[in-house]
């Protein structure tokens, strides 16, 4: 009876977040907080926003020497060693690399359904990912490591945007590996909250290499296990890693923004949800909005596509 009991209160919970969860990306509260406590930044993106212009310039389509570009990735999964439900599979994880490496290669089952409006700007990235098989030091790795921590949440970055405390053994966490050779992504619970959970955040290019990489909460990492609808298809971290690679929300994170790619649409503000298409904006023209954009805020099985102009900012940083 005990079983059972508990049972229902664990799926109870379970089904009251599927119900309320709202995507919720800290990636730019914790860049604006950076750019004021490191000075420095807003010059390695000055240069950097120069290097992409050169680069769009040359390379319309994003095409450099290298047409696929892989990178090895390493998951530190930093898991509540009361609560091992954290502790997330090889295989959850595995499905997580799988999304990725689809969604960035056009190879995503529901790249099919964008609407003929956009299908001549819907792009292959041309970058895959892979499992780092070796790690700093050169021992073979699984590109997963794992780590027991009493917290059972990381503090929630909307309320306390500079701790990067999941990204430092010396607070429980974990170091990240040398930034450039790696990928590193973080899975934990980030924040306390079972409604409007964060989901994720990424650094931009230009930061602190100490602090480098994406982190993803638990509940919406990958497909099977304790991913959760409407985050359940692995759309966050093909979101958060379009973030690590120099795109911004589509919306330009202010009212009709600009997302500094040329061949999307201006937005109003973040859609949420599955909206109609076609979604009209309310800003100058009232464009038809791209909602399908993995860098909306659109529930996971509504993203299916980036653009010829994000992939060619994406190369840039690549390149």
């Amino acid at each position: 009876m005990k079983f059972n009991l508990y049972a229902w209160v664990f799926f109870t919970l379970m089904f009251s977040l599927q119900l309320s969860a709202q995507r919720n990306c800290a990636t730019m509260d914790v860049h604006n907080h950076q750019l004021k406590s490191h000075p420095f930044m807003k010059i390695n993106m000055e240069e950097i926003e120069k290097h992409t212009q050169e680069f769009i310039r040359k390379n319309p389509k994003g095409l450099s020497q290298r047409a696929v570009v892989t990178i090895p990735v390493v998951f530190h999964v930093v898991y509540d060693q009361a609560n091992p439900i954290q502790n997330i599979s090889d295989a959850q994880i595995q499905s997580q690399l799988d999304v990725l490496n689809q969604d960035f290669s056009a190879t995503n089952t529901d790249f099919g359904s964008v609407p003929p409006l956009f299908s001549g700007v819907a792009a292959n990235a041309e970058i895959q990912f892979c499992l780092a098989q070796r790690d700093p030091n050169g021992n073979a790795t699984t590109g997963i490591t794992r780590k027991a921590s009493p917290k059972f949440f990381w503090d929630d970055p909307f309320t306390n945007i500079d701790d990067n405390n999941i990204k430092k053994s010396s607070q429980g966490g974990v170091d990240p590996w040398n930034p450039s050779n790696y990928l590193n992504i973080w899975i934990c619970r980030i924040s306390q909250s079972n409604t409007g959970i964060v989901a994720g955040f990424a650094q931009l290019p230009g930061g602190d290499p100490a602090t480098d990489g994406v982190v993803l909460d638990y509940r919406v990492t990958g497909t099977i296990g304790t991913a959760i609808a409407p985050f359940n298809k692995g759309r966050t971290a093909t979101h958060e890693i379009g973030h690590w690679l120099n795109l911004i929300h589509i919306w330009g994170d202010a009212n009709c923004g600009s997302d500094l790619v040329n061949d999307t649409p201006i937005h109003d503000n973040a859609n949420v949800g599955c909206p109609t298409h076609p979604h009209l904006s309310s800003c100058a023209g009232t464009p038809t909005e791209m909602t399908m954009n993995y860098m909306d805020y659109t529930d996971d099985a509504c993203m299916s596509m980036f653009t010829t102009g994000q992939k060619a900012r994406m190369h840039a940083v690549l390149a």
